[in-house]
């Protein structure tokens, strides 16, 4: 992650610092490096290259502006272009510049770079960048990913919009200047009382940080509890629920896909999962398999009938899985008590 003294969720970095990241590389001192030494992939690209745009490249006379490489991995952010061309010219070194950073950072930046200078991404590249982000950076302002991807924010909106249960989602927001805002007062209360309730010793600050509430605010939540009261305050419960969404945080009736499903969208809020690669991993295979009987049998109707022994072997070997998970994760919570 990218150092900087504006506080932001876990594990995220915010638009500026992003920003001042980018405008550092300008300071950068600039290195001879072995083509073979850097490695490609992983870019927003959807199109490994554009041979034309090589040979272009290749035919300039001046020297070409220096890549910019994840010193981490060695993967170019900015220049696979160039890299072709410098290779295509019969060159065995190329001039670049390092980037300081996280792997997701260096996505975000590579976003940033590709789509202001040099060859465009495509709107579909743009728009498959926008979603990796809302993933990776769930607490971002719908502006701030737009400014990134090269989007509107109406346009980041809709697609926040029609993601499901299986992103990552926040009840938080960082806007462009990099400050933490709730989108709900009521929903930065229910998440406070959570933190509280699992974690009794946990400092006032940290669950104002997690919760993205004052600690003030997280001062009220605390004292409410202790009065034996609901930690939002009757004024405020109508932020809880708008139509069309669940906005509740307090654990649904056991039984049922609904409960199951309310409570897989209630583990999906929780900070140490969903800003985790595997927590993020884990919350996407189990949303996948929440379907109810009817889903089942409808995907089992577009199954061929030579295809069916196989489906019901696979089926079988996932539930395996999925009860030895089970089983550890009631002998770790088993311990932990």
């Amino acid at each position: 992650m990218i150092h900087s003294d504006v506080p932001t969720p876990p594990s995220e970095t915010s638009e500026e610092q992003l920003g001042k990241a980018t405008a550092a590389l300008t300071r950068a001192p600039v290195v001879q490096v072995a083509l073979d030494s850097l490695v490609l992939g992983h870019s927003p690209r959807q199109v490994a290259q554009d041979i034309s745009h090589v040979q272009v490249l290749a035919d300039v006379p001046e020297q070409l502006p220096p890549v910019i490489v994840h010193r981490a991995t060695m993967r170019v952010i900015d220049g696979v272009h160039r890299v072709h061309a410098t290779r295509l010219l019969g060159r065995g070194d190329i001039a670049v510049k390092f980037f300081e950073g996280d792997a997701d950072d260096a996505f975000l930046l590579a976003v940033r770079l590709n789509v202001r200078h040099g060859m465009p991404l495509s709107l579909a590249e743009r728009r498959a960048a926008a979603e990796r982000i809302i993933t990776t950076h769930p607490s971002w302002s719908d502006r701030s990913v737009a400014s990134v991807a090269g989007l509107s924010a109406k346009t980041v909106a809709a697609m926040r919009r029609r993601s499901t249960e299986e992103t990552p989602q926040s009840n938080i927001r960082v806007g462009r200047d990099g400050r933490v805002r709730p989108l709900s007062a009521a929903s930065g209360r229910l998440k406070a009382s959570q933190i509280l309730t699992s974690r009794p010793d946990v400092t006032l600050r940290e669950v104002a940080a997690e919760a993205g509430i004052s600690i003030g605010t997280a001062h009220d939540v605390r004292v409410r509890m202790e009065k034996g009261l609901d930690p939002v305050p009757a004024g405020r419960a109508r932020e809880i629920r708008r139509p069309g969404e669940d906005r509740t945080a307090s654990p649904p009736p056991p039984g049922g896909i609904g409960a199951i499903r309310s409570r897989h969208r209630l583990l999906s809020r929780d900070p140490a999962l969903k800003y985790s690669t595997h927590g993020r991993r884990l919350l996407q295979v189990i949303g996948v398999t929440l379907l109810d009987e009817g889903d089942w049998s409808r995907a089992l109707e577009a199954v061929p009938a030579h295809w069916l022994t196989t489906i019901a072997e696979l089926a079988n070997h996932c539930a395996e899985q999925w009860s030895r998970l089970a089983a550890e994760a009631e002998n770790r919570s088993r311990r932990s008590a």
